[in-house]
């Protein structure tokens, strides 16, 4: 995005350190301006946090083109961040969160400077393999179930992770029409990068060579997001993985798929209305 001329990026990091010492390294292979590269404090697994940093973005900053969600955690130990499962809060009700309260200012950057602007979701191929037992929950306890530690299948909490992060994106962009927004949501897949993910709980000699081995650059990566970010309508709502627009597979398809994305909506829903009253209503 720098290297493309943005005048303005704003690195969200839970470690606002770690944060600077990226920008650093930026601004050196980039030869940018500091000005136009900066370090805001955000960490997913807090409700609070992600509002500060909303309310932050509408108060600093005069438009907004596109949003990168691209924070997740993948971890194998069940935790409890505010009201759930750490991957869950952190990966899709807080990344969710953050859509919904930014959107207006999605919205009205797109309609004051006659442009279309992006909602752009990091999610990944292993969705497809999610096995999501948690599924054939009574209705309305599909969250509880997921947060219930003595159900978890945390193997398969990543995968369930980003499965919901595709429902979102395709509930958000029917709510949200391009046509009367201007704003395109959108969902993509950069592929198994070389990042600090895949260590956050298993870091060793081993780990390392296989991730150098058999992953992607980041800067390869990335280029999926700035695709995703740059897309046209035709990627509204859509899964976009290697900047190629595929249908979504799994327990994505058929009315199947729909019922199911109904179910963790409604529940979603009531998530987010309980922490911030009225952001899900755009209109």
């Amino acid at each position: 995005m720098v290297r493309l001329g943005a005048s303005s990026v704003i690195l969200a990091c839970r470690n606002v350190e770690k944060g600077e010492a990226v920008a650093k390294d930026i601004q050196a292979t980039t030869s940018c301006s500091s000005d136009s590269l900066q370090v805001w404090h955000l960490d997913l697994s807090s409700y609070a946090s992600v509002q500060a940093f909303s309310d932050r973005v509408k108060t600093e900053l005069p438009r907004v083109d596109a949003l990168l969600a691209n924070a997740g955690i993948l971890t194998w130990k069940f935790r409890v961040t505010e009201d759930n499962e750490e991957s869950i809060t952190t990966n899709v009700i807080s990344m969710s969160l953050l859509a919904f309260l930014l959107y207006p200012k999605l919205r009205e950057t797109a309609d004051k400077y006659n442009t279309q602007t992006h909602f752009t979701v990091t999610g990944s191929e292993l969705y497809e393999y999610a096995k999501f037992k948690e599924r054939k929950a009574p209705a309305g306890q599909l969250f509880v179930t997921l947060n219930d530690e003595t159900k978890a299948n945390m193997s398969d909490r990543y995968n369930v992770s980003k499965l919901l992060a595709i429902f979102v994106v395709k509930q958000m962009a029917a709510l949200c029409p391009v046509s009367s927004g201007g704003v395109i949501v959108n969902c993509v897949a950069p592929g198994f990068c070389q990042s600090e993910l895949h260590f956050r709980e298993l870091d060793n000699r081993a780990v390392r060579f296989m991730v150098k081995l058999l992953s992607r650059r980041t800067e390869v990566g990335a280029r999926t997001l700035v695709h995703g970010a740059s897309a046209g309508a035709e990627s509204h709502g859509q899964y976009v993985p290697d900047c190629k627009i595929t249908p979504t597979a799994g327990f994505t398809k058929g009315n199947g798929g729909a019922e199911l994305q109904d179910r963790v909506w409604m529940e979603l829903k009531q998530k987010l209305e309980a922490t911030r009253p009225g952001v899900t209503s755009l209109s």
